[in-house]
């Protein structure tokens, strides 16, 4: 049974395949085809999806259901039908709306029978947010939440004023929250309604539709922030914003999910580290999963799942897996892309070599980018696609943000630790697997971790099972014997705002076109 499910056409599209209830591929187009991809909306990833089927040992012929994630597009369903019937003949297809795709990504792959479900993000199919009842394979819906009274809508608003792109860096806003003070939280909370209810209600009279810019406030707005305009707000104020709304969006979805046993959560608002780590820590749920890739594109895992749970009626669970359901690519293609390109390299022979190399370079004060197995699906870079530096380089922070990623200082990197060793340095939940919250620095090692450190003790933690990722996990450990830390700081490799490297030669241009100073592609040895 093969099943085919496609999501975020109208931004950040993808792929995913699920084999006789396994899922073998999940590819976003944008990976495959560049940053530029997001220019065409309403378009099939059909990259992802050739890509998709390869990894499946598959054809299209031989696909017997392709399930489409909302929304499609205004007037485009019949033109997408004909399409997708062209494309797959012999496939039976199934549209599920936007945010039962998301429900479903975020319930069947938990470890939970039954959970409440949250999905939340800035407009989706009209609905900006959902709370479902999750038992087994049913997903009851229990409250709607539409547009324009979304949560993630004011966070994108709040993006615009302080000079970030709206829909594009919000993740900006959070790390940058970590160093202020809440002191307008109340007042968004205001401006949201949600002091009067649990579902937020806005006052529209904090807004201007005749000014788009900088969020959209009107004069009540920032006479209420005591400034003359958005002109009036300083460099001062900014972090302050920033923490204000991170903590009043908090506060109303904590409200919004209630209490419980188990809590799971996806939508482009779960995103949000810090969310998760609040959730978390509230009280609220005994347990919380968050689905990693919980923006757009993960809906393509949603819908495929839906078709596996909901459509076929199959009650045995997918399991999430290691997240990595990209292309990988052989020692042969990667040697050619190599000698195409002339480039000197040495090839290590065994695997002890790779990791006795890569533990060497950086403890000379390496940066090491690490290309490894199979591209990560999501955001995140998870150990396959990753930038590494070892936290005894007292330079790490300026050479990783400053002259390689060339982005914010308040925009940490994560620290990647072996599950078993985890617990010595740092206080993390289960999360923390695919880097989806923010963990606590343990007392003793905050000086030694300064350099990741958000605000307090808040750090990004990416723990790493031994079964998720044995090459990365063994990186880790060996450092450990030799320096005595058996942790990584870990940032995606990607320059200049472009998506994860995929293909070796990605991997080469961003290579040669940073600060890096060495390289390992496969078992390959690269070093400027």
């Amino acid at each position: 049974m093969l099943i085919v499910g496609i999501g975020g056409l109208l931004r950040d599209t993808a792929a995913a395949v699920l084999r006789d209830g396994e899922l073998v591929a999940a590819i976003e187009e944008e990976k495959l085809r560049g940053a530029h991809w997001a220019r065409h909306p309403g378009t099939l990833p059909l990259e992802a999806i050739r890509t998709c089927l390869k990894l499946a040992n598959a054809t299209a012929e031989e696909v017997n259901w392709v399930i489409l994630a909302g929304p499609l597009g205004a007037g485009a369903s019949a033109q997408l039908h004909v399409q997708v019937k062209s494309l797959f003949p012999n496939g039976r297809i199934r549209v599920v709306d936007h945010h039962t795709a998301h429900a479903a990504s975020a319930f069947f792959l938990s470890p939970f029978e039954r959970a409440t479900v949250l999905t939340l993000d800035r407009t989706g199919d009209m609905r900006c947010g959902a709370l479902w009842q999750a038992d087994g394979n049913a997903l009851r819906l229990e409250e709607e939440l539409y547009a324009p009274d979304s949560p993630a809508d004011f966070y994108g608003r709040i993006t615009s004023l302080l000079g970030f792109r709206a829909r594009a860096e919000e993740h900006k806003v959070q790390w940058l929250s970590a160093s202020g003070r809440p002191v307008y939280a109340e007042l968004f909370r205001q401006v949201m309604g949600a002091n009067a209810q649990r579902w937020p209600n806005f006052d529209r009279s904090f807004f201007d539709t005749d000014h788009p810019t900088h969020g959209g406030f009107s004069e009540k707005f920032f006479a209420r922030l005591g400034v003359q305009g958005p002109e009036g707000i300083t460099p001062e104020m900014h972090s302050d914003l920033a923490a204000s709304v991170q903590h009043a969006v908090e506060s109303v979805v904590r409200d919004l999910a209630g209490s419980g046993e188990n809590l799971c959560l996806a939508g482009g608002l779960a995103l949000n580290a810090l969310l998760v780590a609040a959730l978390e820590t509230s009280g609220c749920f005994e347990r919380v999963y968050v689905q990693p890739a919980a923006g757009n594109s993960g809906t393509a895992l949603g819908a495929a799942l839906y078709g596996w749970h909901h459509v076929l009626q199959r009650k045995e669970r997918v399991p999430a897996g290691n997240l990595c359901y990209g292309p990988g690519f052989d020692r042969e293609e990667i040697k050619k892309v190599l000698e195409n390109c002339k480039l000197r390299f040495r090839y290590l022979l065994t695997t002890g070599e790779l990791i006795d190399t890569a533990v060497a370079k950086l403890a000379d004060r390496q940066i090491v980018a690490w290309y490894q197995g199979r591209m990560e699906f999501g955001p995140r870079a998870l150990g396959n696609r990753s930038i590494l530096a070892s936290p005894l380089n007292p330079y790490s922070t300026e050479n990783l943000n400053s002259y390689i990623k060339h982005r914010e200082p308040f925009r940490k990197f994560a620290a990647s630790v072996p599950a078993e060793r985890a617990g010595e340095y740092f206080e993390c939940g289960p999360n923390a697997r695919f880097l989806a919250t923010v963990s606590r620095v343990r007392p003793a090692h905050r000086e030694r971790f300064e350099a990741a450190v958000l605000g307090g003790d808040l750090v990004r933690v990416h723990v790493v099972h031994k079964q998720d990722n044995p090459l990365y996990w063994e990186l880790l450990e060996a450092a450990g014997r030799i320096s005595g830390l058996p942790v990584l700081y870990n940032t995606s490799f990607n320059l200049f705002g472009e998506p994860l490297v995929c293909d070796p030669r990605d991997a080469v241009r961003s290579f040669y076109s940073s600060g890096i100073d060495s390289m390992f592609v496969g078992n390959f040895f690269l070093e400027k």
